[in-house]
């Protein structure tokens, strides 16, 4: 019995059990080991009964049935969990083995595992899992990345497991380096805030705005979903406002509203402050979630702050229309922002990420998939320096066909006080882009006032920097520069 599964899974909760029946349904045989033993047990007795699936109640046990090079994936809480599972099973394993973390793990928690673990002689793979429950047993996005001798002995398995594309591509491909596949995991789930926000806030336009029935909405949702807005979350937004439960009623319209979240989106958008990139929509997603949180504030100043009394009194039909135009818009701004951060991390670790191959993971399987995301792999496939995706003239014209409707939407959010922070913050993002000469001029005037922090001219080279004396009081020293 020894020595005979293809791969190791620790970690039995939702996740860890469906990608262990998913490769087990693949002609893989799994083993598996949870900490908590008991769960070893009821598995392999309920859903794995009768499966090549092999139960273990130590990690020894577990690493004692691998072929070789032993493969052991992890599918487990981020952090220090991750950690005590590395040093309690790497002393069983030997030069060439493969630890994987399917986890959804801070990069540069990978970045120093996979340094950590390639100096013990071991190949160490983070990698980005996205789909939920029914992608990772049906078929799920990967983004592996890591310690890239391992990739073609873990290749078989995930190219075999994950989602395939209409035109029958794996959306499973090597991301690059240490951290790279949890990278472009987390820059994936800081866009899924963004995307989700967009929807709610466009949910409350119709429903606070335009009094629109829960039937009414999903009906709008469900014929967005075969248009320009077709993807995954448009669909189940369609499908969660038209459920009614046993009695009838609108379970949407029973869920409290408060937000939670696990902080993918919080990382996405601490890490873009941490390269100096205008992640705007994103980060007003994570900053909705937390308004949300505040419920009980909410609740005791709503009935003492005062707000315009005004009633939408236009034409329905054309706002729904606006309304989609809005959410493509800001949709196109969300990947752009996502796609820059990228591209900065990237250069800052020398990673040669493929742009157009990384839209093609998210294309099925994960919870952004996409009709969508076919643009961007062709934007990136013509022009693969492409700086920004407003620059591609695909993108570039929706913007200019959507742009009056999506500035409507946001006069009227203003008009009827109804908050759109990511519709707004897309709008801004896209006029301060496109704006040759911003206001920070004067602001740099301003901190070389208060603290001599000095500002270049536009009458000489980039990188020759001035401190004037505003007061007359200030002597000639300056202060040092810092742009990020």
């Amino acid at each position: 019995m020894k020595n005979q599964a293809d791969i190791g899974l620790v970690g039995l909760a939702v996740m860890g059990e469906n990608l262990i029946l998913n490769m087990e349904s693949k002609g893989f045989t799994v083993a598996c080991y949870n900490r908590t033993t008991s769960k070893v047990d009821d598995f392999v007795n309920g859903r794995a009964a009768g499966k090549k699936i092999i139960g273990c109640h130590t990690i020894q046990e577990l690493t004692g049935k691998l072929k070789r090079p032993r493969k052991v994936m992890c599918m487990i809480k981020a952090g220090d969990p991750v950690d005590a599972f590395i040093e309690s099973v790497h002393p069983y394993l030997e030069a060439g083995d493969i630890i994987i973390d399917g986890g959804n793990s801070n990069y540069v928690d990978t970045n120093r595992r996979v340094e950590a673990m390639e100096r013990l002689g071991l190949h160490f793979i983070g990698t980005g899992i996205s789909g939920g429950e029914e992608g990772a047993l049906l078929g799920p996005s990967i983004m592996p990345g890591g310690s890239a001798a391992a990739w073609e002995a873990i290749r078989p398995i995930f190219q075999k497991i994950c989602a395939y594309t209409d035109d029958a591509e794996p959306c499973c491909d090597w991301v690059g380096e240490k951290g790279a596949g949890h990278f472009v995991k987390m820059v994936h789930n800081g866009i899924e805030y963004g995307d989700m926000q967009l929807i709610c806030e466009i949910y409350q336009m119709m429903k606070v705005g335009l009094k629109l029935s829960n039937e009414a909405m999903a009906a709008v949702f469900e014929r967005w979903n075969k248009g320009l807005l077709d993807s995954y979350l448009i669909e189940i937004t369609s499908d969660i406002l038209a459920y009614r439960d046993e009695n009838n009623e609108a379970v949407l319209d029973r869920i409290l509203d408060t937000a939670g979240q696990k902080g993918t989106g919080k990382w996405t958008a601490i890490n873009a402050l941490d390269v100096g990139q205008p992640l705007t929509l994103i980060g007003e997603a994570v900053f909705a979630r937390c308004l949300s949180a505040l419920k009980e504030e909410r609740t005791a100043a709503a009935g003492v702050l005062q707000g315009p009394q005004a009633a939408f009194e236009g034409d329905k039909t054309a706002m729904i229309e606006d309304l989609e135009q809005a959410l493509y818009a800001s949709k196109i701004v969300s990947y752009a922002q996502g796609y820059q951060l990228m591209r900065a991390v990237a250069a800052e670790h020398g990673w040669d990420l493929n742009y157009g191959g990384i839209a093609l993971m998210w294309r099925g399987g994960c919870i952004i998939r996409s009709a969508f995301l076919g643009r961007i792999k062709a934007a990136f496939d013509t022009d693969a320096g492409l700086s920004n995706l407003l620059l591609a003239p695909f993108f570039r014209q929706a913007l200019e066909t959507a742009q009056e409707g999506w500035r409507r939407v946001a006069g009227a959010g203003v008009k009827l006080g109804i908050p759109l922070p990511a519709i707004g913050s897309a709008l801004a993002y896209y006029d301060g882009y496109r704006t040759e000469r911003l206001p920070a001029n004067l602001l740099q005037a301003q901190r070389d006032y208060f603290g001599a922090h000095t500002y270049e001219r536009i009458d000489w080279p980039r990188g020759a920097f001035f401190h004037t004396n505003w007061t007359g009081r200030g002597g000639a020293t300056a202060s040092s520069t810092y742009n990020r």
